[in-house]
């Protein structure tokens, strides 16, 4: 089998975040903190605005009573590279995943490249460094190294599964940069952990220092939950986004 015989990677910078499916508003923060006081009566909360109790979502997350933040839940469905996924999975408290398996169907050519954006130089010792953009020849070294190594890994990847090797055996040939997609179910105080840790934003009581890659999966599913539960995300933002 020649080079030509496999398709040739398709290069991607981007990642993809789609929310499937979710039951989540500031209504179910509600509910659930006021059982303590309200018994049974607490299930009028969910027929009441949310805006006239901001206070008390503000009160639980800056006292940190935590679960009531938990009675919601949130399905997405994310396309990013494997290396992405396994700091991904490091989060399992509130947290479920399936995965496309390489075991069951043949994986595309889809793999990973830097964006013009992406900064590509560390500098600095560890615990204290910073990233910095790069020469255009250190760019332009990034993409064809990463683009030659991908074409060699699935043409490979092609060979044995030609040769009637088994799916599982042959994707051991494919590297971290080849795209796969899950779904990842989380409730706002699992995902506030989340953002906590995989991105940084200027009202970060706590510094976070994530891989942008990882960054970029986070800030679109924020803006998701900042649309279903906005008393939430204001109280998480306004008190340091520390999770409860």
């Amino acid at each position: 089998m020649t080079s030509g015989d496999a398709p040739k990677p398709y290069l991607r910078s981007d990642v993809t975040v789609e929310l499937v499916k979710s039951s989540a508003s500031d209504a179910d923060v509600l509910f659930a903190a006021r059982v303590s006081t309200l018994g049974e009566q607490s299930l009028e909360e969910l027929q009441k605005d949310p805006e006239r109790s901001k206070g008390l979502i503000n009160y639980l997350m800056r006292d940190r009573h935590g679960s009531p933040f938990e009675h919601n839940s949130m399905t997405f469905f994310i396309s990013a590279p494997i290396f992405v996924f396994r700091e991904f999975m490091r989060h399992r408290v509130g947290w479920s995943y399936n995965e496309e398996s390489g075991r069951y169907r043949e994986l595309e050519s889809v793999f990973y490249v830097p964006g013009e954006s992406r900064k590509l130089v560390q500098e600095g010792r560890p615990g204290k460094y910073v990233f910095v953009e790069g020469t255009p020849a250190q760019r332009a070294a990034v993409t064809g190294v990463l683009t030659e190594s991908y074409e060699q890994a699935y043409t490979a990847y092609q060979k044995l599964l030609a040769e009637g090797v088994a799916r599982e055996v042959a994707r051991a040939v494919l590297p971290v940069g080849l795209f796969s997609s899950m779904y990842a179910t989380c409730n706002a105080r699992s995902l506030m952990h989340f953002l906590g840790l995989r991105t940084q934003h200027e009202l970060a009581k706590v510094p976070s220092f994530p891989q942008r890659e990882i960054e970029m999966v986070g800030e679109k599913m924020e803006a998701e939950w900042a649309r279903l539960m906005p008393l939430t995300y204001a109280a998480f933002n306004a008190n340091g986004r520390v999770a409860p």
